[in-house]
């Protein structure tokens, strides 16, 4: 191995994700800005098959990780969005986002593309059928229903506001949550591309199934990023990797994580989270099977262009264009980080009288804040809040009792520490 192979791994995959990253986050900020919470809770709210249905579908293009998707599915909850329909939601939305959507087809082709809100989509209806079934109403609503959650989603502005909001959810709040993640997917892809033997997973053998096994002992407990995992997931088929097991990592990796299993079951009961975490895992497992049983990938390579996207041995350079937009993405990436490393060392400082910081647990993004901020804001007394996820870090700010601050934000799903130190 050596750097300048290296180099040129990193740079061919960030020019290939680039231009479908930066229209992704474009269009994921605007459906931020544009379409409130209280719409998807309209479509959910029926204790039938429909709701489960419109819940996968509505999760879909959203761009929630894991856990940022638990605090706005609480929510969904509290506007009295039936138990399957919640399942469904949570299942299926962290798996895509319309950003990663379009990553997927940059790096892994149409089909994986295709492949993974399929997967998502079907794996989201049958969680959720199975919780309507088998989860009682007493079992899933353990959190508080209360009005912290019911307020407006937006507030009404002016065109030239709302573009503001899009483009800083687009090129920062969404850099902010996933940026280091993507950053160490993308190095870690081209540290695969270059140190891992050619065809190593070939080892395996006639052995899928372990490939998949392996893949899920690695992925299910980390937290992976629905865009982290593709460059990942790409360098490691051209390695060996069956299609399927790459599957699993797509569709198993983002869904689940240690810490979303641990929060789902303080706020949804065992049974739901047995049926949340099974649900995942079998259908993972289960759908790449099938594709590798299938012969997609054999019979139509076209549609699985991963070797194209991540090749290294190009001697040409990415188009202009291409460069372009991996120099804008980089940019904003290094700008989210800095400022993110900033608000860690300032977090824990309060500005000015009356003003307390608390230690929270649980929070990885920029959902996961809003939600907190959202609990305490209704609570009597407090005049200002925010939150840090990356500083772990709620600031209170107004005469308002640690009692009351610890109910509000357990009662989202959240560790609540006391003060910091």
């Amino acid at each position: 191995m050596t750097t300048t192979t290296f180099f040129t791994s990193l740079l061919n995959v960030v020019c290939e994700m680039a231009p479908y990253l930066l229209l992704g986050f474009l269009i994921a900020g605007v459906l931020h800005v544009f379409v409130p919470q209280r719409f998807y809770a309209n479509y959910l709210s029926r204790k039938n098959r429909l709701s489960v249905l419109w819940a996968a579908l509505l999760g879909i293009p959203l761009p929630l990780c894991s856990c940022g998707v638990i605090p706005t599915a609480i929510g969904l909850r509290n506007e009295k969005a039936s138990k399957g329909a919640v399942a469904s939601f949570l299942i299926a939305t962290p798996q895509t986002g319309i950003d990663s959507i379009l990553a997927t087809f940059s790096l892994m082709g149409l089909g994986f593309a295709v492949i993974r809100p399929v997967a998502a989509l079907v794996t989201g209806v049958c969680g959720g059928l199975l919780v309507n079934r088998l989860v009682s109403d007493d079992e899933a609503c353990t959190v508080e229903d209360n009005s912290r959650q019911r307020h407006p989603d937006s507030q009404s502005s002016s065109f030239s506001s709302s573009l503001w909001r899009v483009l800083r959810y687009a090129c920062y709040d969404m850099m902010r949550d996933i940026g280091l993640r993507l950053l160490v997917g993308l190095v870690v892809a081209a540290l695969i591309q270059v140190a891992v033997p050619d065809e190593f997973f070939l080892s395996f053998g006639s052995k899928p199934l372990l490939q998949m096994l392996v893949i899920l002992v690695i992925a299910v407990p980390m937290y992976i990023c629905s865009t982290g995992s593709i460059p990942v997931a790409a360098a490691l088929m051209m390695k060996g990797l069956s299609p399927g097991a790459a599957l699993v990592m797509l569709m198993a990796g983002p869904a689940v994580n240690l810490a979303s299993i641990l929060v789902v079951h303080k706020a949804m009961g065992r049974r739901f989270t047995m049926i949340y975490l099974l649900t995942i895992v079998g259908f993972a497992v289960l759908f790449g099977l099938l594709l590798n049983a299938t012969g997609l990938f054999a019979s139509h390579p076209s549609l699985f262009t991963a070797c194209d996207a991540c090749c290294t041995s190009a001697s040409a350079l990415p188009s202009p264009f291409k460069l372009i937009c991996a120099t804008i993405l980089t940019l904003l990436i290094f700008f989210a980080l800095t400022m993110k490393l900033f608000d860690k060392f300032t977090a824990k400082k309060p500005s000015a009288p009356d003003t307390v910081v608390y230690r929270v647990e649980d929070m990885h993004c920029s959902h996961c804040e809003a939600a907190v901020v959202r609990a305490v804001e209704d609570v009597p007394g407090v005049e200002k809040a925010k939150a840090s996820a990356y500083a772990n870090t709620l600031t209170i700010k107004g005469p308002v009792t640690e009692a009351a601050i610890r109910k509000a934000v357990e009662g989202v799903g959240y560790m609540f520490r006391g003060k910091a130190e």
